[in-house]
């Protein structure tokens, strides 16, 4: 039976929590009830878990931060003096670094967590959800290295805690780190990737992955055919950044099927999301291998997606242009694909994609010969001081300053470039960049008239496209070898060479004149207010129309 002195303080705290509860809830009565608590000097472990409670509900109900903060800060001092007391001591440390990090004190944050991590290894839970907050926060610092090295920890962590369905989102924090996927750096990802997709069939295997011996696996951070899913996305984005088009296409055909059956059943706005993500990577993979018919449809498709989810348009637009302008791109259609990059240009706030659509905009710029325009972007291109920690945008932004070098006639200096664009992408098995790049040193090893060197380039650039496949490098290093051969006095490959070129030429031309026939290519006119009406025609059987 209670003392009277402990009746006191759990009758206030019942009072509290009666009040915090009412329709609507009586804030003040119940913030005055849980001061009233410290009066009648309670144990360590009733003053720390009050100190919390006024802590959260001044933090949720109330402006005064500071008085919150002072209460988190007295709640994690005295809760780290009292063992077997998990739920105030990890729970006030997570909030108070919160707090912190909120008011750009993420010094003091940092500390905090790092004590929080040590105290709770005997705690599942606890101890993965603070090495995520903690990685976050290094994240957001940009310390790539530190976040990945800190959940690499929390992998082996939760493998070694039976706690699987964690252990994926460890993974798929890992891969999602600038040091990996988002940086372009493919092959950095790789291992984790492939443990990634290991994992998710073990979850997958599982009836349910929430009633299992881990405690440690109490994330529901997302259901897990949900999860899988997310998986093959993330497998969709690492492939087609690695230059593996066909095994991107698998894994999109597979993801979009799974995400048809999941909206059937329950259809969340994150499916949306992920059906057009999906899509956004590819209709790249289209583009690169000459199917713009394709593209079109699912640019298409995602129109169609934004005008069912006007959010999507919000969060998504700067993307629906950039492929827009790189479609334009293909068509030749160059007017448009600058008002397209333009448009995605005013819209994004993204750095990577700011970056991506600039090196697009310099490329229609050597394109239609306007030196003027291309120098003006000079800054937003240089890969010396590039607004990007992307290691592929770097890459890429070396190989477009070699191929400004090599349309000037400035040839040495665009070998200098090409080579560093090489480097950067052979480093992380960038196989696109790598193609593009020695198919455009065969030129200019060409154009010096030494046809051993252009071999030397031109016949891997070949092997590797037709690997991709890349259709334009394969067209590209088929005249190149054509000419190569006539030089060499070779008349039999000269003839093949020739063959594959006009093979490439008329696949490409057959396609173009079908994409231009289609009514969704008037989207490429589109740049800001409600979409074009698109109408059907008879020739575009088969095809989504809006």
């Amino acid at each position: 039976m209670a003392s009277s002195q402990d009746a006191w303080y759990l009758s206030l705290l019942g009072l509290a929590e009666h009040f915090r509860t009412s329709s609507p809830p009586m804030i003040k009565l119940c913030i005055q009830c849980l001061q009233a608590v410290f009066n009648f000097k309670p144990p360590p472990r009733v003053e720390a878990r009050t100190h919390l409670q006024l802590g959260n509900i001044l933090l949720t109900h109330t402006k005064n931060t500071d008085l919150a903060k002072n209460h988190l800060e007295q709640a994690w001092l005295l809760s780290q003096m009292i063992n077997t007391f998990d739920d105030v001591k990890f729970e006030a440390a997570s909030v108070l670094a919160e707090l912190y990090e909120q008011q750009q004190q993420i010094s003091l944050s940092k500390p905090i967590l790092r004590k929080a991590i040590e105290l709770s290894q005997h705690n599942v839970y606890w101890h993965c959800r603070l090495i995520f907050q903690l990685a976050q926060i290094h994240a957001t610092e940009k310390d790539y290295q530190l976040a990945s090295s800190l959940l690499g920890v929390g992998v082996d962590y939760a493998h070694i805690s039976n706690a699987s369905y964690t252990r994926v989102l460890f993974l798929l924090s890992k891969g999602m780190v600038c040091h990996c996927l988002m940086a372009g750096q493919v092959k950095s990802v790789k291992p984790c990737l492939k443990q990634l997709q290991q994992s998710i069939q073990t979850i997958m295997a599982t009836d349910d992955v929430f009633t299992g011996p881990s405690v440690g696996d109490m994330f529901l951070w997302m259901p897990k055919e949900h999860l899988y899913v997310l998986v093959y996305l993330v497998t969709v984005m690492h492939s087609m950044q690695a230059g593996y088009m066909e095994k991107a296409q698998k894994y999109t055909d597979k993801a979009l099927m799974q995400i048809e059956k999941l909206k059937i059943v329950d259809n969340k706005p994150i499916l949306s999301v992920f059906q057009l993500m999906l899509l956004e990577h590819i209709i790249m993979c289209r583009l690169v291998m000459g199917n713009k018919t394709q593209a079109l449809q699912e640019i298409s498709s995602a129109v169609s997606l934004c005008r069912q989810n006007p959010r999507l348009l919000e969060t998504h637009g700067p993307q629906l242009h950039t492929l827009l302008g790189l479609y334009s791109m293909s068509m030749n259609c160059m007017e448009a694909a600058e008002a397209q990059f333009m448009a995605a240009l005013n819209m994004s706030r993204e750095r990577e994609l700011w970056t991506f659509a600039n090196l697009n905009l310099a490329i229609v710029y050597l394109r239609g010969k306007r030196e003027g325009d291309f120098n003006a972007l000079h800054d937003r291109i240089n890969p010396e001081s590039l607004p990007s920690h992307s290691h592929s945008l770097r890459a890429a932004a070396y190989y477009v300053q070699g191929l400004q070098a090599f349309f000037q006639g400035r040839y040495n200096e665009a070998k200098r470039y090409l080579r560093e664009t090489l480097k950067m992408a052979n480093a992380e098995d960038l196989n696109r960049l790598t193609s593009c790049s020695l198919v455009l040193l065969g030129h200019i090893f060409l154009s010096l008239g030494n046809s051993r060197e252009s071999m030397n380039m031109v016949t891997p650039a070949m092997q590797l496209a037709s690997k991709i496949p890349d259709v334009h490098v394969q067209l590209w290093a088929s005249a190149i070898l054509k000419d190569l051969y006539r030089m060499c006095n070779d008349p039999q490959n000269e003839n093949e060479a020739y063959q594959r070129h006009v093979n490439f030429s008329q696949m490409l031309l057959n396609d173009h004149f079908q994409a231009s026939q289609m009514p969704e290519h008037n989207l490429i006119m589109w740049t800001q207010g409600n979409f074009p009406t698109i109408t059907n025609s008879p020739s575009t059987s088969g095809v989504l129309i809006l």
